[in-house]
């Protein structure tokens, strides 16, 4: 096995693996079946977590994963089966779970953003004064050195609304830990991270395990990620349509094998076709100009002074560190924050001043960054939210007040499919959907449901929390997209993919664009390069 993988294993670690097999199981589901209306999530699922180990949960989306988390939890209720807290059987509850010392961190976070960060991570565990009083000042101090103490620095006194996607993902995790949870449930705990947070986070992880001389703590981690499983965890259990079909010990580990058995067949990983960049390239359309575009919120400029062009039949990515400025850029573009100052060029009009509906108009497609909070209304049905931003196009009659539903449940049945949603059922509601089947829904309303292409298309973070056979469909649909003559802008913290996707790859830091790098497929741009300006070495950024 490749050293490289094991940089963030410490030995002790891996000397003290074979003990747990000798200890208690920290939690454990015995033949778990659950039944969500018609879908068999889990079917039959055994598997036990020991203290002292990390254990990774593999599968496709879909693959009933979270489903088993939140059964272990106690937010889903099984059908049948037994579950165990420390070796006694327990009709799990959440309450029991973390009285148990089990905390759950969600995909998906359960923040309010309203409240500020000190006072969600104490909600319900508030600490008091004169045994009445809400002791704030004691709270934030608590928080603050919570984070120190774990490798996770937060600023207890900003609103969660502030917050970036990675900065939310870190007080989750403080939240669990400070109810003193021994073992940690993480759903895709790195979905939303840069690798070098992803990187910092996982040896967190594993810190805590080695932190004491006893192994009296241990992980599941749901993730989507290879290389994490590599380096973190001592056993990998691979789930596929409900059931558990494969169990890797560390020494059997194999990055080959276990994406064969989360999908069931060879995985290939996509690349766009090889163009020789020291070539004389034909002049292409510039659907998308950006020039000096500042945009404020709360009185902060996030993007300050960028300027791009995005050329059809190109992709152009845009790399940087969660909180930078990226999430800003793709609401001004879209229409949804205005910008202080500088222009938007849309096939060549001035849509700065103009909204959401009118660039759509234009010919601009947009994959928001957050599915499930800006791209899907969740208790509709795929075939009503494919609808969404395409009304017109489908209704007739006076004033084209009266939606064509034949013709979009007709569109419906093809598109889906061919997007390789599962279920591809237009009416199945958003919400039962996986992740990665949500994102496809969201790529095909995009791509797949107006009468031509769309002429730019925004993706923010398309791959986010999804499997290796879901980002394989999605790479697929976006290369398409690309050979078809989109002019397409990758927002991704995921750098593999923009190295493998990108013409060319733009870094952006504290607002600026401060590179701008050709990316041939045969010499793509480093990691260690994009590490290293995503990080602000060598740029002259002021803050």
């Amino acid at each position: 096995m490749d050293r490289k993988c094991c940089s963030l294993w410490p030995m002790q670690a891996l000397n003290r693996a074979p003990q747990a097999d000798s200890l208690p199981s920290f939690c454990a589901a015995d033949s778990v079946t659950v039944r969500c209306d018609r879908t068999l999530a889990n079917d039959r699922v055994s598997v036990e977590i020991r203290p002292g180990e990390v254990v990774a949960l593999l599968g496709e989306n879909g693959a009933g994963k979270s489903t088993l988390l939140h059964t272990l939890y106690g937010l889903v209720k099984p059908t049948s089966g037994v579950i165990r807290y420390h070796g006694q059987v327990v009709r799990p509850t959440p309450e029991r779970a973390i009285a148990a010392g089990i905390g759950l961190i969600h995909q998906h976070f359960l923040l309010v953003p309203t409240l500020t960060v000190a006072e969600n991570i104490v909600l319900g565990k508030e600490p008091r004064r004169l045994g009445f009083w809400v002791d704030r000042k004691r709270a934030q101090e608590q928080v603050e050195e919570l984070g120190e103490r774990h490798g996770l620095p937060v600023s207890p006194d900003r609103l969660v609304s502030e917050l970036s996607v990675g900065e939310a993902q870190r007080v989750e995790i403080l939240k669990a830990l400070y109810r003193g949870a021994r073992l940690l449930l993480l759903d895709e705990p790195t979905a939303v991270l840069t690798p070098g947070e992803a990187a910092r986070l996982l040896s967190t992880l594993r810190a805590l395990l080695d932190e004491s001389s006893e192994p009296d703590r241990a992980l599941l981690i749901v993730t989507h990620k290879l290389d994490e499983v590599l380096q973190v965890a001592d056993r990998a259990v691979v789930m596929r349509q409900g059931r558990i079909v494969e169990e890797f010990q560390r020494s059997e580990f194999s990055a080959q094998a276990m994406a064969r058995a989360m999908v069931g067949r060879e995985v290939f990983s996509l690349r766009r076709p090889s163009s020789d960049l020291r070539t004389e390239q034909p002049v292409r359309a510039v659907p998308l100009r950006v020039r000096d575009l500042v945009v404020s919120r709360a009185g902060v400029d996030w993007v300050r002074g960028v300027s791009l062009d995005v050329p059809s039949g190109q992709i152009v990515g845009i790399a940087g560190v969660a909180g930078n400025g990226q999430s800003e850029l793709v609401e001004s573009l879209s229409g949804l924050l205005s910008a202080k100052s500088g222009q938007v060029v849309l096939c060549g009009d001035d849509v700065t001043t103009q909204d959401v509906k009118a660039r759509a108009q234009r010919g601009l497609a947009v994959v928001p960054e957050d599915r499930q909070r800006h791209g899907l209304v969740l208790d509709m049905s795929l075939c009503e939210n494919l609808l969404l931003g395409h009304e017109t196009e489908l209704s007739y009659g006076p004033g084209r007040q009266l939606l064509d539903w034949t013709k979009l449940r007709g569109l419906a049945a093809e598109v889906l499919p061919e997007a390789e949603v599962r279920p591809a059922d237009p009416e199945a509601l958003a919400r039962t959907l996986s992740g990665g089947n949500q994102q496809k829904v969201v790529l095909a309303r995009a791509l797949a449901m107006a009468k031509s292409l769309p002429k730019v298309l925004i993706a923010a973070q398309p791959t986010r929390g999804v499997d290796i056979g879901a980002i394989e469909t999605i790479h697929k649909t976006l290369l398409a997209a690309k050979e078809a003559g989109c002019a397409i802008l990758l927002l991704s913290a995921e750098l593999s993919e923009l190295q493998a996707l990108c013409d060319r790859i733009l870094v952006m830091y504290r607002g600026k664009l401060v590179a701008s790098l050709d990316n041939d497929p045969q010499s793509p741009v480093s990691r260690e390069q994009l590490g290293e300006l995503m990080a602000g070495v060598g740029t002259t950024v002021e803050s």
